[in-house]
């Protein structure tokens, strides 16, 4: 009787053995390939199949049958949510289908800079999220999605403030511009809408000239003195005059040389023939655009221009014979390097 009780323990013993290292050889056994975490998407609607067809794919499962059956013993098969996940070395299908079953997403960081209209915004944060760029421009496109925050087609990019963001990766069009709202109103705050009301001007504005100041200028000390010369002519109703609206308004932005045509052309962004500010911004204000707006450099010039140097500096002058003179000396330089566009 010892004997057989002792037969039979040893079986069931040795079953335990085997069921437990089955059990870590499906849920527990490193089956990730690669040394370095690697992101993983799933896309929204995407199935178990889908799932199952990128990871063999990218060559990212040690075993793919083992994390087949594991997905079943878990039901991941029947639970797929998306979104972009990391998965890391020595994760076994436990923890891969943990991750992926719970949709516990690790964000994705989006950056724009450099961006002049919808269509830029679009292209480069289509990029980054799961929403394209086709969803994106058609959001922003429609000014019935956000005119009731107070915006137009022509000021909506003015929400947009080029940083690095942290967003989940499923993020939807309407939840990105939603999220962009949010930093928008967080930046401007009590003091910095003051700083705007003390030059009469509003947050939108404020942006739309830090966005001509960002395309103006490129030595950033320069801002706040540029933006000083803007608003003086803004006060007294002198026209802006400032060449990359007329960039804008004939969407060329690869001119060096504003030529004297290009002044005539009839758009609300052409600054040499309205006075006041442009209906929207010539691109996405940068924090150095706004901040040098909102803290512009008192003097009393109205004119710069850029030195013959070409070190991106500029001459600023009182009158409009010493402008003129400082022009004709730039405009000297471009002939000679034969830049005549």
């Amino acid at each position: 009787m010892k004997k057989a009780i002792l037969i039979i323990s040893s079986a069931i013993l040795l079953l335990l053995i085997a069921a437990a290292v089955t059990g870590w050889s499906i849920l527990l056994k490193p089956n990730i390939k690669p040394e370095a975490p690697v992101r993983f998407y799933v896309h929204t609607g995407a199935g178990f199949s889908e799932v199952i067809d990128s990871l063999s794919a990218r060559d990212l499962l040690v075993n793919k049958k083992s994390f087949l059956l594991a997905s079943r013993l878990k039901h991941f098969n029947t639970h797929v949510r998306p979104g972009s996940y990391v998965l890391k070395r020595g994760m076994g299908n436990n923890s891969i289908i943990n991750i992926l079953r719970s949709g516990r997403q690790t964000p994705v960081r989006v950056t724009f800079n450099d961006v002049r209209t919808i269509a830029d915004l679009a292209g480069k944060v289509g990029r980054q999220i799961e929403a394209d760029s086709a969803q994106i421009y058609l959001f922003l496109s429609n000014p019935l999605n956000y005119s009731d925050d107070g915006f137009t087609r022509d000021n909506v990019m003015t929400v947009f403030i080029p940083d690095t963001y942290e967003f989940y990766w499923t993020t939807t069009a309407e939840n990105f511009y939603m999220r962009m709202l949010r930093e928008f109103k967080s930046y401007w705050t009590p003091e910095r809408i003051e700083k705007a009301r003390s030059i009469n001007m509003t947050p939108v504005e404020v942006s739309i000239l830090a966005s001509i100041i960002d395309e103006e200028v490129v030595k950033t000390e320069e801002k706040p003195k540029i933006a000083g010369v803007y608003l003086n002519r803004l006060r007294i109703g002198m026209p802006l005059q400032a060449c990359p609206t007329i960039k804008f308004a004939i969407n060329d932005f690869s001119i060096r040389r504003v030529l004297d045509e290009y002044l005539t052309v009839e758009s609300p962004y052409n600054t040499y023939r309205h006075t006041g500010l442009p209906p929207g911004p010539v691109r996405c204000a940068s924090k150095s655009g706004l901040n040098a707006v909102l803290n512009a450099e008192k003097s009393d010039y109205l004119y710069f221009a850029a030195k013959s140097d070409f070190s991106g500096t500029h001459y600023f002058s009182r009158t409009l014979a010493e402008h003129n003179a400082h022009a004709a000396e730039y405009h000297r330089e471009l002939n000679k390097k034969k830049i005549y566009r």
